[in-house]
């Protein structure tokens, strides 16, 4: 069953409004207040809706996050049995410091069709949807990876680029693609718009890889699978706590790599709202009594991919 395109609205008025509430923190170096904002919009429109939702992928744990917690129940009820995949603040660090990239991010599907992701690191591929699926692989070595994508896009390897979080535990992959003169953009934070990369030419982005959020991943996931683009990730348990947490979660194999119809099935929609202008969308505008934002918007079963603007009456 699909959702309905007037579900759209709704859930572009939680981003929006989430994206709206923590615009006073821009610049302010106060992320945890900005995150606070964000996620009681998100928590306090989302139970406003019409439906029967739950968490899977949310701020943490119960006892880590008083609001928008996995397993959490959201919404007044009604005949649509949601999962809910929230982001209220991706970028906290772009929020605080008033750089370009801060969003608010949900991904809904119907119940039991997006992954229960537990909160622990991912590794990750995504690719355009110009390089055939069988290209890529997570556990091809990177080398051949790169090369396949050069050769299915008729470019040399170093016209390739990839897109990274520029972290300490990358260092052996950048210094591998340094050695092979591969064009490299490499970010900060903010691994759902980079993933997101691939999924239009005008970002020029061919492959984005590595090891970021593993909610992040299902995240990004639900909105490539709307560009057909490829996606594939494989979590990482390290430690005693995030192993029992998996097995908890239902999860048997712990070295299992995850294809993008495994981490979301059927119908979803996907918002990401700009807080700070980024890549993606710009951030939020004032102008004259309004507040404008712009959202990037996905849903699978109409094929839509788009960015909406919407404008919102300042309250006095």
């Amino acid at each position: 069953m699909a959702l309905k395109k007037d579900f759209i609205n709704d859930i572009i008025t939680v981003t929006s409004k989430a994206a709206i509430s923590c615009h006073e923190f821009i610049g302010k170096n106060d992320k945890i207040n900005a995150d606070k904002a964000a996620t009681d919009s998100m928590r306090n429109e989302i139970n406003k809706l019409k439906i029967n939702g739950e968490v899977v992928i949310g701020e943490g744990e119960l006892d880590e996050a008083p609001m928008l917690f996995i397993g959490e129940k959201l919404g007044v009820g009604g005949n649509l049995d949601i999962d809910i995949a929230v982001d209220p603040l991706e970028g906290t660090n772009f929020v605080a410091k008033n750089l370009p990239g801060g969003l608010s991010v949900i991904a809904v599907a119907e119940k039991g069709n997006l992954f229960n992701a537990p909160e622990t690191y991912m590794d990750k591929i995504a690719v355009s949807n110009k390089v055939p699926i069988e290209a890529t692989d997570l556990d091809f070595p990177l080398e051949k990876n790169i090369g396949n994508i050069a050769e299915s896009l008729n470019k040399s390897v170093n016209d390739i680029t990839v897109c990274l979080l520029d972290r300490p535990r990358h260092k052996e992959i950048i210094n591998k693609l340094k050695q092979m003169n591969v064009k490299m953009r490499l970010i900060s934070d903010g691994d759902i718009s980079g993933a997101l990369m691939v999924t239009d030419k005008k970002y020029n982005v061919d492959i984005f890889l590595g090891v970021g959020g593993g909610p992040e991943g299902v995240l990004a996931a639900s909105a490539i699978d709307a560009y057909g683009c490829k996606f594939q990730g494989r979590f990482i348990f390290d430690n005693d706590k995030d192993i029992l947490r998996a097995k908890q979660m239902g999860i048997k194999d712990l070295k299992k790599k995850y294809n993008l119809n495994e981490i979301i099935k059927g119908d979803s929609i996907f918002c990401a709202t700009g807080i700070t202008s980024g890549d993606l969308v710009k951030g939020v505008q004032m102008r004259d009594d309004k507040l404008i934002t712009e959202t990037l918007v996905t849903h699978k079963n109409s094929n839509m991919c788009k960015i909406v603007i919407r404008e919102d009456t300042i309250k006095t």
